[in-house]
């Protein structure tokens, strides 16, 4: 899969549309679909995070959130991603400074796979 600025595929997360609605982007790395986070997610657009996690698991074993790209995240999408990796294999990567606290307040840090990189979510 190609992106738009040229790169090995990946979307850069720090040029996402600041002002724009929340969005996802996808590709596949390794065996791995990788779901890509853009802007604040929150109880309207979680669902559409819920629905992009499940379409991801409905053709790979295991689904990474590269979480860098989160502005804002509420307790909805903690519950999203724990309501998902109770069914399926889950890691999520890169997490943004504020949403990896909200991780670890809510203890689902200790629950959830966590790794610093795409690359270690995505390996073997």
């Amino acid at each position: 899969m190609s992106s738009a600025n040229g790169g090995d595929g990946r979307p850069d997360p720090t040029t996402s549309h600041a002002a724009a609605l929340p969005y996802l982007t996808q590709y596949e790395q390794n065996g791995v679909r990788v779901v890509v986070v853009h802007g604040a997610f929150d109880l309207n657009s979680g669902p559409v995070l819920a629905s992009a996690l499940q379409d991801a698991a409905t053709t790979h074993t295991t689904v990474v959130v590269d979480a860098a790209g989160f502005t804002f995240a509420d307790s909805t999408v903690v519950n999203v991603l724990l309501h998902f990796h109770r069914v399926h294999r889950l890691r999520v990567a890169r997490p943004a400074h504020q949403f990896l606290r909200m991780l670890e307040m809510t203890g689902a840090d200790r629950v959830l796979d966590i790794r610093p990189t795409v690359e270690d979510a995505t390996a073997p």
